[in-house]
């Protein structure tokens, strides 16, 4: 069955299962994202060293990336649940945030101050989240219930294998090239700037691949289908009272004040207030929504009262993606400094020490890729024995001891194997998560379901950007090792939390001889 067959007017109701070059070729495009998002994780704390940045502050100059995401993704979700073009409701919000996106990779490295650079973190973020989230609905809107999680598994593989060659690039670059990956000091090396460069294109090439090789199926069509299997449907929580609405944003608005208020007193860190926004943001967007319900512009107080409808699985989930998130946001903005400090010996950015280690750090954000790909093959098989909850407590707690062994681990060619750990950690957070939410959602709601569910990725980053520079100055002397303990600490409490989440034994992860 062709692509164009499969969205014809005459599909059955039943929603028909792809063949595998179908569900590659939807996916295709998320080898694009990844490759940005990759290029962002393993050299933006470097950069913003570069351009002077102490390791304190890093965490509060990587707060605009979770940030646009809380902002972009529930939007984005809710208009593309209500959008229909020539090019269907997903396709045309992933091609708009691929061209923004790609500009804003080739600008980044080029960033003549570091709050240029910073500011250019927060435009780059928002406009990969454009392009995210509509790929993540895509998969619900397209694929029949037992080939999902193949779906996202086959995305987690194209993470992956894009995430390697991104990761490693400046070092493929400086070793096999001779590009030079030193420079004056507050200048990018060329290194850096030439892999951004490279991975602007492939950004671009590889969504456009998806956009045109997919055909959506029409708003008729997947109410068709939803009607021919209404229980795959999750049951939506009952709102909460206007009275309330008023209430929980009033209390948030005060909670975040006074947070405010003793940060201030006290003379705490600064980084504090991130927290205490987080909290009185929340409570102002809660009133504003109320507010707007008034009048005929609605949208935010749909997005904000589907918070509180969330089904009860999500909400499960909600508490696993916590922990597991806050996790990887310390591995992202430590790994360099730690790796540098902690196996290199070196903090000062101008020497050859901390450059090497900087680079090795990227090899092993490939590595950890690159056995993701391959775990991505593998959570299938563990899943149909364990099911999808027991599949991710496993994991999770693979992860948890790799990042809890960087500090156990002096020789830093040796930190290659904990990278298998925080591989497969890494594969099944992309996969399993979305795999067990997608049958808890109503079909009309996947895409703004989907954004809100990304707010509880952002809002433990948020938390870590608040908190993590504060507690290794306080507790732990600025040694950036001790966030890579801490991540591994949070891997365990989230495969805790997965094992409570409810979740139908006949959805559990099957093979798919058709999609494999």
């Amino acid at each position: 069955m062709s692509q164009s067959q499969a969205a014809s007017p005459s599909s059955p109701r039943q929603k028909p299962q792809l063949s595998f070059w179908q569900i590659w070729n939807m996916c295709f495009g998320f080898l694009g994202i990844q490759f940005g998002f990759a290029l962002q994780n393993a050299n933006v704390s470097r950069i913003f060293q570069t351009l002077g940045a102490d390791i304190e502050d890093i965490p509060v100059l990587w707060i605009a990336a979770p940030l646009t995401g809380l902002l972009v993704q529930p939007v984005i979700g809710y208009f593309s649940d209500r959008t229909w073009t020539p090019l269907g409701r997903r396709r045309p919000f992933f091609l708009a945030g691929a061209v923004l996106s790609s500009i804003a990779i080739i600008f980044m490295p080029n960033s003549p101050t570091l709050w240029i650079a910073a500011g250019m973190l927060w435009v780059m973020d928002a406009s990969i989240n454009v392009s995210m989230e509509p790929f993540r609905a895509l998969v619900g809107d397209m694929l029949p219930q037992k080939q999902r999680a193949f779906g996202y598994s086959l995305q987690s593989f194209f993470i992956g294998i894009s995430s390697v060659v991104a990761s490693a690039l400046p070092w493929m670059l400086s070793n096999w090239f001779g590009v030079s990956n030193t420079a004056a000091e507050g200048a990018i090396p060329d290194s850096v700037k030439l892999s951004f460069y490279v991975g602007g294109a492939v950004f671009l090439l590889a969504v456009l691949w998806s956009v045109l090789k997919t055909r959506e199926y029409s708003p008729q069509q997947l109410d068709d289908f939803a009607a021919a299997e209404p229980e795959q449907e999750g049951e939506e929580e009952a709102a909460p009272s206007p009275a309330r609405y008023r209430a929980l944003g009033l209390g948030f608005t005060i909670a975040g004040a006074l947070i405010s208020a003793a940060v201030w007193h006290w003379g705490l860190d600064p980084q504090l207030y991130i927290f205490s926004g987080l909290i009185g943001g929340l409570g102002l967007l809660q009133l504003l929504a109320q507010w707007l319900r008034r009048g005929r512009f609605n949208a935010l107080d749909e997005i904000v009262s589907n918070i509180y409808r969330m089904p009860v699985a999500m909400k499960q989930l909600a508490l696993v993606q916590f922990f597991s998130w806050f996790a990887l946001f310390a591995m992202w903005i430590y790994t360099t400094a730690a790796v540098s400090s902690f196996h290199f010996g070196s903090s000062d950015v101008t020497s050859k020490a901390y450059n090497d280690g900087a680079d090795w750090a990227g090899i092993l954000f490939a590595a950890y890729n690159g056995f993701a790909a391959i775990a991505a093959l593998l959570i299938p098989l563990i899943a149909k024995r364990t099911g999808l909850r027991g599949a991710h407590c496993i994991n999770l707690c693979l992860g948890a001891v790799g990042l809890l062994s960087f500090f156990f681990i002096a020789d830093p060619r040796w930190l290659l194997l904990p990278m298998v750990g925080v591989g497969f950690a890494w594969a099944s957070i992309l996969s399993l998560p979305y795999a067990m939410l997608s049958s808890a959602v109503p079909h009309r709601k996947m895409g703004v379901f989907m954004g809100i569910f990304n707010g509880f990725i952002v809002i433990p980053q948020l938390l870590a950007a608040s908190i993590l520079g504060f507690l290794l100055k306080q507790f732990f002397d600025g040694e950036a090792i001790y966030a890579l303990m801490i991540g591994g600490a949070s891997w365990l409490l989230a495969a805790v939390a997965a094992l409570r989440v409810a979740q139908p034994e006949s959805e559990q992860l099957e093979a798919d001889p058709q999609a494999v």
